[in-house]
């Protein structure tokens, strides 16, 4: 085997570096979190706050949706539960559960999940359509799906949640 010139690695390394190509994908911020072990996320941009450890006040007369309010530093906020929206079981707030602050769909509330799991950037090609096979209550609502820790994860649009929400009560 002949000995490679200095030239010739020069130029075997710049076309090995022609195949990489660099390209800026767009991202969207996520909050993750879960609710009856399941995965779902809401667009970054309309989660203003996430709250742990915050006391719920019961409010009588109020939906079976709407857990309550809170007192975020002076401001009264309603508390929502996704549980009866989306049609899952009930789940009693652990010690990992938090308010997610929400703003959409000309609403502003409080959603109560199980565990936020992560605030991440997401490549938006790996978000995908949702599937043909999603039920048709969450239809409306379900932005896409993507893979994040080998788990499903189901992105929500939290301003047509918002909307359908303040629709059914008004």
């Amino acid at each position: 085997m002949s000995e490679l010139t200095l030239d010739q690695v020069l130029t075997q390394r710049r076309e090995a570096n022609r195949e990489i190509v660099n390209v800026d994908e767009p991202t969207t911020k996520l909050v993750i979190f879960t609710l009856t072990g399941e995965w779902f996320a809401f667009n970054g941009e309309r989660i203003r706050e996430i709250l742990s450890h915050t006391e719920v006040f019961f409010v009588p007369g109020c939906p079976a949706s709407l857990e309550g309010v809170i007192n975020v530093r002076g401001d009264i906020e309603s508390v929502i539960s996704l549980n009866d929206l989306l049609h899952l079981a009930a789940s009693e707030p652990g010690r990992g559960a938090s308010i997610l602050l929400g703003r959409g769909g000309g609403m502003s509330s409080g959603i109560r999940v199980e565990e936020v799991v992560d605030v991440v950037d997401i490549v938006q090609s790996n978000i995908h359509p949702p599937p043909s096979t999603i039920p048709d209550h969450l239809r409306p609502i379900v932005l896409g799906i993507l893979t994040f820790k080998d788990k499903p994860v189901t992105v929500l649009d939290l301003d047509q949640i918002f909307s359908d929400y303040s629709r059914t009560l008004g």
